[in-house]
């Protein structure tokens, strides 16, 4: 029988008959769900234990308004852990692809302790790892901080699935000091000590999630670290050629014009020497030679600079800047 429906397409209470045969036990109950009317879309029957009928049966259905959003993604923090696997799945996969803009006004109904716990224990199943370290930010405190400085300073693998929602989070707290933790531990550093006392090469995965943090907090927390501070510590990851072409794309979107003389050198850098990183370079001119506000009296002197170096490159490597300007975002 109908336990919920959209929009009323169908009855409380109501019988519903798929169009085809599927074998069950008379004593099981069953979840019968699908899009719309057209019964022979529906899913297969899903035999359902106790807790995930109640789960599903009582989930709140989707709605429109911002405000009636958070309230029902409010539904889903008391599964995040449930000992039923299709059930936490799906309370995380509600929260993973969930806006940050619904999920931040739940940080004063966050479980702080039980989601410390969570970004702590080995146990943790990685792919939610991001997802619980971002909570713990927005409703955590120093102790938690501590607790998260910890993880993120002792990788325990090549690569760490998420970790860059954990570095989030660690910002979310502690601001510019956790900021500059991890440009020592990950921006400037190639180094870290492992669990035995070794001093071990840093996983490019480390740095890398360093730099997508910075991301994170420049377009969803931009109130948190002045974005002059997030520009100078993206600054840092330009001395490393396998990040390079990436940080200079980064640095035109926040229009940071100020390293125009870095990148010149950087082009005739052998190091740097490096088809994408060219090419980064030429866009970064082009797109800072066009910054200039509309009806503007006169060019800023960092536009006017950056076409004359423009104009630099092209004499010198225009098949580069030639293939640079076909692929331009205008």
């Amino acid at each position: 029988a109908v336990a919920k429906s959209k929009e009323n397409a169908f009855q409380v209470g109501e019988d519903i008959e798929l169009p085809q045969y599927i074998s069950g036990k008379t004593e099981a109950v069953y979840i019968l769900m699908g899009p719309e009317t057209k019964l022979i879309d529906w899913h297969t029957p899903m035999e359902a234990s106790e807790d995930s009928w109640n789960y599903i049966s009582k989930m709140p259905m989707p709605v429109t308004e911002e405000a009636e959003k958070v309230e029902r993604l409010a539904y889903f923090l008391d599964y995040l852990q449930h000992p039923e696997l299709i059930v936490s799945n799906d309370a995380y996969a509600e929260f993973a692809s969930a806006p940050y803009e619904v999920i931040a006004p739940l940080k004063d109904r966050m479980p702080r302790e039980k989601l410390r716990a969570w970004v702590t224990d080995s146990e943790t199943p990685v792919t939610r790892m991001g997802l619980y370290g971002l909570l713990l930010g927005l409703c955590g405190r120093e102790e938690d901080a501590d607790a998260m400085r910890e993880k993120i300073l002792c990788p325990d693998a090549d690569f760490r699935l998420g970790i860059e929602g954990v570095m989030s989070g660690y910002l979310l707290i502690t601001g510019e000091d956790g900021l500059k933790v991890l440009e020592d531990s990950k921006m400037l550093s190639k180094t870290y000590v492992n669990k035995d006392g070794e001093e071990v090469k840093l996983p490019f995965s480390e740095t890398y999630a360093a730099m997508q943090t910075l991301r994170f907090m420049w377009t969803y927390e931009p109130d948190r670290i002045p974005k002059d501070r997030l520009k100078q510590s993206m600054r840092m990851l330009l001395l490393r050629p396998e990040l390079a072409d990436l940080v200079i794309a980064d640095l035109a979107r926040w229009k940071d014009w100020d390293i125009q003389e870095e990148l010149m050198a950087m082009y005739d850098n052998e190091e740097f020497d490096i088809p994408s990183i060219k090419r980064a370079i030429v866009r970064y001119f082009f797109y800072c030679s066009k910054d200039v506000e509309e009806g503007a009296e006169s060019v800023p002197e960092y536009a006017s600079a950056a076409a004359e170096r423009l104009k630099v490159l092209e004499e010198k490597d225009p098949r580069t800047v030639r293939d640079a300007r076909r692929f331009l975002i205008r």
